[in-house]
């Protein structure tokens, strides 16, 4: 029997340290890729005592600093870092912008292949320049120069490869493998508690809607509070939604949120990323899961939400329309960009009107709601698991190794 490969998988989120998708996606990959790799975890920030992890790694103290500038110098010294432990590996496979400098540097260095997933494209984010100033220039070089340089890329939809050839012509279609999101559908099910709700002061017995993610441009949150000023007044709204990016975003959310109070009762913002099994309860007392995104990749949340037997409402953007069936486990709500780089809607208040109505109709139709829940549930269960895309990432490594 043929030695498993070294690979080496090369990521900024690690647990317990997660707070995006990318961060999850990685989770759960490593978990399922050890029945099929002999796998070391490279990550960003402190000492894990996981077996599988081979290193950890923090920025040069010459570099200190809080500016958007040095944070992204920072990143830049952890690449470093992590190539130097990267001796021996056959294979580094790479997550996010992070980590893709020190995937495209292993592979100059020592001569292996470098495989780089494509959780999202920088020139698709363009409102992060007013996150990152120039960090923003240095974080799209790193992405640039590894996507056209790996020796595969996995997309994480359809549509996100056909933006990868849209952002990045010099990167040719054959070496886009599209390998879906997955979800665990033992751990994300229907919890029937109520302390986390009690804890968060939300109330089981009126129907709300629940948003999970950052407080971001991307992930429209914005939009969903403009929306609900239109739902009806018993329906609640709840906001699982951590550190807003930028200063101008938390006054904006904030503003939004106290203006949202003095109409309507019920909306409460837990301003932290939950743990899962916290995440999960409230989840699964939810009468629908809305995502308002105006740039999603993937969108493993709803996959999330969907396990736990929640219908979805979400953009019609990205590779959503390829999780969520519109009219079977949600609806999708059509998005026009307005065409300026901020990628707002092109008719925000009617975009936040069509959001609210599909958000509506499925509250108030409980059969609706039970018929959505369950075949989303199904869904997840028949296509996104993680045994199956662990499968496939093993199966690409091999090719590349000629295995």
């Amino acid at each position: 029997m043929p030695a498993r490969p070294k690979v080496a998988l090369l990521t900024r989120e690690y647990p317990p340290e997660i707070y995006g998708g990318a961060g999850v996606h990685v989770d759960y990959l490593s978990r399922a890729l050890g029945e099929h790799v002999e796998l070391a975890v490279h990550a960003f920030g402190k000492p894990r005592s996981a077996p599988e992890v081979a290193g950890t790694y923090q920025p040069w103290d010459a570099l200190a600093g809080k500016e958007p500038q040095a944070l992204a110098l920072q990143t830049l010294s952890v690449n470093l870092a992590m190539v130097k432990a990267l001796a021996g590996a056959e294979l580094a496979h790479s997550h996010t912008w992070y980590a893709n400098l020190a995937g495209h540097l292993a592979k100059l260095t020592y001569g292996i292949p470098h495989v780089m997933t494509s959780h999202s494209l920088e020139p698709l984010r363009p409102w992060k320049a007013e996150q990152l100033g120039g960090g923003y220039a240095l974080s799209s070089f790193c992405e640039k120069t590894a996507i056209e340089s790996a020796d595969a890329v996995i997309a994480v939809s359809a549509r996100m490869k056909e933006d990868v050839l849209r952002a990045y012509p010099k990167v040719v279609s054959e070496r886009v493998a599209v390998i879906h999101n997955g979800i665990d559908t033992n751990e994300f099910r229907p919890d029937p508690r109520t302390d986390v709700l009690a804890r968060h002061g939300i109330d089981p017995t009126t129907p709300y809607v629940v948003f999970v993610g950052r407080v971001t441009r991307q992930k429209g949150i914005v939009h969903l509070l403009d929306a609900a000023r239109y739902l009806a007044p018993g329906v609640g709204l709840v906001l699982l939604a951590g550190e807003p990016d930028t200063p101008a975003m938390r006054e904006e959310v904030e503003a939004k949120v106290a203006e949202l109070k003095t109409t309507r009762g019920g909306v409460v913002w837990v301003q932290a990323m939950l743990p899962r099994p916290e995440l999960i309860q409230v989840l699964s007392h939810a009468a629908v899961f809305v995502c308002p995104s105006i740039y999603e990749p993937f969108g493993i949340v709803n996959l999330e939400a969907m396990a736990c037997g929640v219908p979805v409402v979400a953009s019609a953007i990205g590779g959503i329309p390829e999780i969520v069936e519109d009219g079977r486990t949600g609806f999708l709500v059509p998005f026009t960009p307005d065409g300026t780089a901020l990628g707002a809607p092109a008719d925000p208040d009617g975009f936040a009107k069509a959001l609210a109505a599909k958000l509506g109709e499925v509250i108030d139709t409980p059969g609706l709601r039970t018929r959505m829940g369950g075949a989303g549930r199904a869904r997840v269960e028949a296509s996104f698991s993680w045994s199956s895309i662990a499968e496939k990432t093993a199966a690409l490594y091999g090719r590349l190794l000629g295995r």
